[in-house]
């Protein structure tokens, strides 16, 4: 396609709203989807480390001689 100028490239033929509002909605959603991402992402990484802490925690104690 060929526009004449920049407004009628911004413009897209009157149809301006659809595809616009098509790009922001396709950017919205792939921002969300990549906030989202990241947030699982930290709390995965969050869970790992509690549960390396807990399996420290979990090793048998060794009793220790006490003399009388």
């Amino acid at each position: 396609m060929e526009w004449g100028s920049w407004s009628a490239f911004w413009a897209m033929g009157g149809k301006a709203p659809f595809v616009w509002g098509s790009y922001f909605v396709t950017f919205a959603l792939i921002a969300f989807e990549v906030f989202q991402l990241r947030r699982l992402a930290r709390h995965a990484a969050a869970r790992v480390a509690h549960a390396a802490e807990w399996e420290t925690l979990d090793e048998p104690v060794q009793p220790t001689e006490t003399t009388r």
